[in-house]
Order: structure tokens, then C-alpha cells, then sequence
């Protein structure tokens, strides 16, 4: 009976897919012309066809949730569930980078001091195994899978992306991509068909470093949860492939550790931990303005002046706040009340065009203008006068009181 439920499930999915791909099919004839009539003739309407006539992508497989980073060349994999086939443009590997000029650009990095000594060490160490290989030295076994945690907005994915370029430019990657999923890119919802879906991102990531966010998900307390059998076909993929591929796992501090002590294969082959450490109010002020600076923007010196308080307040929670990512979405609502402000103005020159104001600031963080920040500290000061007066009125023992009493004695 369960035979018979699993096929009729399995005929329905692959309906489901084949009329999916038939619409995709009629869209794009719709946008880039009708086919050739030869190929219509006879021909089933559930039938499975090129969406385009340009060449197929040698790599297949992939998941919808798997992204392929080169740079500025972003591709996603496209998955019906248990197949499909990643959609991507084929360009030639980088050019390899010079040592000296990657370690100058770690350096640049603002913060992540701890993470800078250790991916300095993993560089140093990948230099000198290249070098042992080349002149035919024994090499011991080394493993270049890391295991980054911290919270969410402390650098990992941009380590991570560092570290195939990295890896790629000493040799050790053929492609040097990042390769970014999660759980729902890895895991299926029946059964055998987790492993084939993790196969075929894996194969998108051979050459490249395949970074699992929040890779504890994978290994929960559900008795039938198909993550394990993700984490099985990943490790057995690292062991196929170790020469050509290089997988992180990342996600929250405590979680990760329970993560790699759940299965011993982890805990072997993942030998490489670095912890990323929250962001301090200097250094999320100092992403603040380095983004200013990359977009050509300029603080006017009062409007630097609250966005530095505004920092200091969120630095005491800066894992609430989101870290850098928290500090992109800052920057993202100045950008928007700047636009509201010139939208207004008749006349905009380039000078406006790259201010920020005090207004600005106010605006996006606090949702409210300079006037009524104004009338709101003329309330405060008003307040707080009043509240001295009454001390002084009901408790407080004055100069002039101490001297009338000394005459009436």
C-alpha cells in the first residue's frame, strides 16, 4: 500500500513538473516567437522542451535556494523539487589574484580582528602546502573545511566569498565561486529525493566553496527529518572530491557546536573554527561611513554627529540591531528620506546630491523633523526646570533661608 502511495505521489510531482515546464515553454514562445512548426507537429503537449535555443548549461541539478556568486555575475539554480537543472551563465574561471594584494584587502576590513589573525593563519598554511606540493615534499592531510558562528551581520558570507578567491588564486579551487544555501536548497520532502537534490548543488559547487547558512537546521530532533541524509551526501562528497571543493558551515555560536558534535564525521572533517565576534558601535559608525564613501554620499557634520549617538545607543545591542546588515539597512532608509527631501526641491544641484542632512537622519531613524526634535527638547528643558524648582521649593535649603533664620535667633 505505501509502494502504491508512493508512486501515485511520484506520477502526480511529475505532472505537476511537466506541465509547469510546458507553461514556461509557451511564455517564452510567446515573448521570443513561436518554434519551428517541424517541432510542434505530433508533438505531446506535456512534453519537456529547451525553454530557449541558445546551448544547455553543462552543470545540472541545483535548488532553487542555491545561489552561485562570482562576483558580479549572480546566478541562481532552478529546482522543481526531487530534479531540474541550474540555469546559469558559463563564464571562464577568474584570473587568480597576488597573495600580497588579498591579505592588503583582509586588512581593510573594518573590525573582525580575531578573524583576520585566523584567515591570515589558513592563508599562511594553504601558501606553504601548495609550495611542499610543488617540490614534491610529503604533504600531511589538510582539510580546508571551516565552520565559521557568530551572529547574523558579523561578516561570515563576505569571509567566506574572500576565502574562495583565496583558495581559487593559490591553486587549490578551479573556480574560487561561493556557492550560498540553505536547509530548504538541500533538503526534499519525500523520501530519496534529499540525496538527489544535494547531489546536484554539490555539483554546482565542485571547483568552489559551498557555504551552508545556518547549517544546524540540517541536524534537528525529528525522528524523520531527511537533514541527515543531507549531511551524509555532503560528507561523502567532501571525501569524492576533496581536491576541488571546500564547504563552510555557519550559523549561531552554541547551535554549531551542536551541530558538528552530532555526527562523528563532522567533528573529522570539520577541524577549522572561527567565531565572529558582534560589531562595537566604532566599527559599525566607521561601515556607515564607508558605505557614504563608496556611494559618494557626504555626513554633514550634525548629521554625523546623531548618527554617531544613534550607534553608540545601538551598539549596546548590536546583535539585535543585525550587526553590518543592520547598519546596510540604516543606510538604505537615509537614502530613501534624502530622495523625499530633493524630490521637493526645484532646483537640485550635484553638491545636493550627495548631502546628507541632520533632517535626514532624523527622518529615517526617528520619524520625525528637526521642528518637532526641537519643540521636543524645549519640552525636556521645560520639564527639567520644573522639576528643579520643586525641589528647591519643598525640600532643598536655600542660602537666603539660612540667613533669615540666623537673624531670628
Amino acid at each position: 500500500m505505501a509502494d502504491r502511495k508512493d508512486e501515485i505521489i511520484s506520477m502526480q510531482l511529475d505532472l505537476i513538473r511537466k506541465m509547469t515546464e510546458n507553461n514556461i515553454r509557451r511564455l517564452s514562445d510567446d515573448i521570443w516567437g513561436p518554434r519551428r512548426e517541424a517541432e510542434k507537429k505530433d508533438s505531446d503537449p506535456f512534453e519537456i522542451k529547451p525553454i530557449m535555443d541558445f546551448p544547455q548549461n553543462p552543470v545540472s541539478g541545483g535548488s532553487e535556494n542555491a545561489t552561485v556568486d562570482k562576483g558580479d555575475d549572480l546566478t541562481k539554480a532552478s529546482d522543481g523539487g526531487a530534479g531540474g537543472s541550474v540555469t546559469e551563465k558559463k563564464d571562464d574561471a577568474p584570473p587568480k589574484e597576488d597573495m600580497a594584494d588579498l591579505k592588503a584587502e583582509l586588512d581593510s576590513y573594518i573590525g573582525l580582528g580575531e578573524v583576520k589573525k585566523e584567515v591570515k593563519n589558513l592563508i599562511n598554511m594553504a601558501t606553504v602546502y601548495k609550495l611542499r606540493k610543488e617540490h614534491d615534499l610529503p604533504i600531511a592531510d589538510m582539510s580546508l573545511h571551516m565552520v565559521f558562528s557568530g551572529n547574523p551581520g558579523t561578516g561570515k558570507t563576505m569571509i567566506a566569498r574572500f576565502m574562495a578567491r583565496v583558495y581559487h588564486s593559490l591553486g587549490l579551487l578551479s573556480k574560487g565561486d561561493l556557492v550560498e544555501v540553505d536547509r530548504s536548497g538541500l533538503v526534499a520532502g519525500y523520501i530519496g529525493q534529499t540525496a538527489i537534490k544535494t547531489s546536484k548543488v554539490l555539483e554546482s559547487a565542485l571547483g568552489s566553496v559551498l557555504f551552508i547558512d545556518e547549517a544546524y537546521s540540517l541536524t534537528s530532533k525529528s525522528e524523520n527529518d531527511f537533514g541527515y541524509e543531507a549531511v551524509d551526501t555532503v560528507l561523502k562528497y567532501m571525501e569524492d572530491h576533496r581536491d576541488d571543493i571546500v564547504v563552510i558551515v555557519a550559523g549561531y555560536t552554541e547551535l554549531m557546536e551542536e551541530f558538528v558534535n552530532s555526527n562523528p564525521g563532522l567533528r573529522s572533517r570539520f577541524n577549522k573554527y572561527i567565531d565572529f565576534a558582534d560589531y562595537t558601535s566604532e566599527e559599525m559608525f566607521g561601515i556607515f561611513k564607508l558605505n557614504c564613501k563608496k556611494s559618494c554620499y557626504e555626513l554633514e557634520e550634525d548629521a554625523e554627529k546623531e548618527l554617531k549617538e544613534y550607534f553608540e545607543a545601538v551598539g549596546e545591542y548590536a546583535s539585535d540591531f543585525g550587526n553590518a546588515r543592520g547598519v546596510r539597512n540604516t543606510f538604505e532608509k537615509l537614502l530613501t528620506e534624502q530622495a523625499n527631501r530633493i524630490a521637493e526641491m526645484e532646483e537640485v544641484s550635484r553638491e545636493d546630491l550627495m548631502k546628507i542632512k541632520r533632517a535626514d537622519v532624523l527622518a529615517a531613524l526617528y520619524e520625525k523633523t528637526e521642528e518637532e526634535e526641537e519643540e521636543e527638547e524645549e519640552e525636556e528643558k521645560t520639564e527639567e526646570d520644573a522639576a528643579d524648582a520643586g525641589k528647591t521649593g519643598t525640600g532643598e535649603v536655600t542660602e537666603e533661608t539660612t540667613v533669615e533664620d540666623d537673624e531670628s535667633k
